[in-house]
C-alpha cells in the first residue's frame, strides 16, 4: 500500500491489479484508514485517468452482491438523481414508464440533509415495504413493470466505507471519486440501462453548470465502458423543483402530476428523463414519439393506477394514491407573507432544504427520525409577480418554535428584485453513451 501511495503523488498511473488491492484490502479492514485517506488526498491532487476510474468503479462494485437481473423479461432501466430539493420525479415518472410495459428495477435510498429520498416519501403509504428479497424484487417486476427497494448492506460495501471516509478528510469534490461512488452502485443494482438526472445550481451537489457536464460526462463514460446503456440529464436546482418540499407534500403533488396537474418545471424534468429511459428501452425512435407515450399515460391515467397497483404491491393502502388528503398531514399551518413589491428573482434552494430540516422532515444524520407530515408548499417561484401581503408559501408543522425558525429561513431563501428574471430552462443538455 505504501508502494501504491507514493506512486500516485508522484503523479503515475495505477494499474487495475493495484486498484482491485487496495479496495479489497481497505473493505477487508487489511488496510488502515491513514493509509487509505493518504491515497485519497493523492487522487485529489493527482487526479485518475478513465482507466483508473473505471477499474475503482468496477471494483467497489464487485466488493459485495452484484444483482443478477436476468430473470426479468425484457431491457431494464434504472434512473439516478444526484439530489436536490422538492425531487419527487422518480414518484412521477416510475409509474409512466412501467405503464408503458417497460421494466424499471430501481434501488433507491433516503434522505439525508437538505435533500429528500424516495423511500422515506413512500413510507407515507401505510404498511408500505422497501425490504424485498432479490426474488420478490424480480418478481414484481415481472408482473407489474415497476419494483422499488432500498439499498442492501451488500451492495457496494467497498463505497460505503470509503465515503465515510473522504467525508472526514475533505476528499469527496474529486470528480473521479464522485462519479465512481455513484455508478459502482448503480452498475450493483444491474440494470442495462441507466439514465442520470444530474443536478445543478445552488440546491445540488454542483454548483456550477460545467461541473455538472464533467460529472455528468465522466459517469457517462464509466456506464458505457462497462457494457451499460447511459444518458445523462443535466437539470436546473437553481431553486425546488415544483412547489412542495417534504414527504407527504412531495407525495400529494406527484399524485397531481399523475392526475395531469403537475407543475410545468417538475413536469419538464419528467418528460426529459422519461423519453431517455424509453429510447434506451427501445420502444420509440424519436425523442417526441417518447414524449407522445408518456403524455398519454398521464392523460388516459394509467400511470396514476400502476403507480397504485405499485403501493398495493408493496405492502401500502393504495386508496391513499385516489384519496390523497387521507396522507399524514401536519397540525400547524403557517402563511409565510410577502412584505415587497416585485417579483420573485430567484429562491435558494438549500435553504428551503434546511427549513424542512428545521421542520424535522429531513435527517441530520442516518439514524435520524423524520416526520412525514411536515414540510413547505410554495405558492411564488422565480418570474412570478409579487405585492405585499401574499404568500411567499405555507409552512406544515408540528411544532410552533420550529415553524418560526423556518419561517425566517424561507424569507431568506426569497431573493426579490425589480423586474422579472429570465426564464430559466430546465433541461441544460442531454448526454447519450
Amino acid at each position: 500500500m505504501y508502494d501504491i501511495i507514493n506512486k500516485k503523488k508522484r503523479g503515475c498511473v495505477l494499474t487495475q491489479e493495484e486498484i482491485r488491492f487496495m479496495t479489497e484490502g481497505y473493505t477487508k479492514g487489511e488496510i488502515p484508514d491513514y493509509q487509505m485517506s493518504a491515497l485519497m488526498m493523492a487522487v485529489c491532487f493527482q487526479g485518475m485517468t478513465e482507466e483508473e476510474t473505471l477499474a475503482l468503479t468496477l471494483a467497489m462494485r464487485d466488493s459485495g452482491e452484484v444483482l443478477d437481473l436476468s430473470e426479468i423479461e425484457g431491457i431494464k432501466v434504472d434512473k439516478h438523481s444526484t439530489g436536490g430539493v422538492g425531487d419527487k420525479t422518480s414518484l412521477v415518472l416510475t409509474p409512466m414508464i412501467a405503464a408503458l410495459g417497460i421494466p424499471v428495477a430501481k434501488m433507491s435510498g433516503r434522505g439525508l440533509g437538505h435533500t429528500g429520498g424516495t423511500i422515506d416519501k413512500l413510507e407515507c403509504f401505510p404498511g408500505f415495504s422497501t425490504e424485498l428479497t432479490k426474488e420478490q424484487f424480480c418478481q414484481n417486476v415481472n408482473r407489474i413493470k415497476m419494483a422499488i427497494m432500498g439499498q442492501t448492506a451488500d451492495l457496494a460495501p467497498a463505497d460505503k466505507k470509503l465515503y465515510a471516509l473522504r467525508d472526514v478528510t475533505a476528499t469527496v469534490e474529486q470528480l473521479s471519486l464522485i462519479a465512481s461512488s455513484i455508478m459502482s452502485k448503480k452498475l450493483a443494482a444491474g440494470a442495462d440501462a441507466i439514465v442520470l438526472d444530474v443536478k445543478t445550481g445552488n440546491g445540488a451537489f454542483m454548483k456550477e453548470e460545467k461541473d455538472a457536464f464533467a460529472l455528468a460526462r465522466e459517469m457517462v463514460q464509466i456506464g458505457k465502458n462497462a457494457g451499460k446503456r447511459m444518458a445523462a440529464v443535466i437539470t436546473d436546482m437553481e431553486q425546488p423543483l415544483g412547489n412542495a418540499v417534504g414527504n407527504s407534500l412531495e407525495v400529494k403533488e406527484a399524485i397531481l402530476s399523475l392526475n395531469g396537474l403537475g407543475p410545468k418545471d417538475l413536469m419538464d424534468v419528467v418528460y426529459a428523463l422519461g423519453a431517455e429511459m424509453v429510447l434506451a428501452a427501445e420502444k420509440a425512435a424519436t425523442e417526441e414519439e417518447a414524449r407522445n407515450l408518456l403524455e398519454q399515460t398521464i392523460r388516459e391515467k394509467t400511470a396514476l393506477d400502476k403507480f397504485a397497483e405499485f403501493v398495493e404491491t408493496q405492502g401500502g393502502e393504495k386508496q391513499y394514491v385516489y384519496q390523497p388528503e387521507l396522507l399524514p398531514a401536519a397540525g400547524i399551518q403557517m402563511q409565510v407573507i410577502n412584505t415587497d413589491t416585485g417579483y420573485v428573482g430567484g429562491i435558494l434552494a438549500e435553504e428551503i432544504g434546511l427549513a424542512n430540516l428545521i421542520l424535522g422532515g429531513g435527517r441530520n444524520t442516518k439514524d435520524s427520525p423524520v416526520d412525514l407530515s411536515v414540510g413547505i408548499l410554495l405558492h411564488k417561484k422565480r418570474g412570478q409577480a409579487l405585492q405585499p401581503g401574499e404568500a411567499l408559501a405555507t409552512i406544515y408543522a408540528n411544532d410552533m418554535e420550529q415553524a418560526k425558525e423556518a419561517y425566517g429561513k424561507i424569507v431568506g431563501a426569497y431573493r426579490i428584485q425589480p423586474q422579472a428574471p429570465e426564464e430559466l430552462l430546465m433541461v441544460k443538455g442531454i448526454l447519450r453513451s
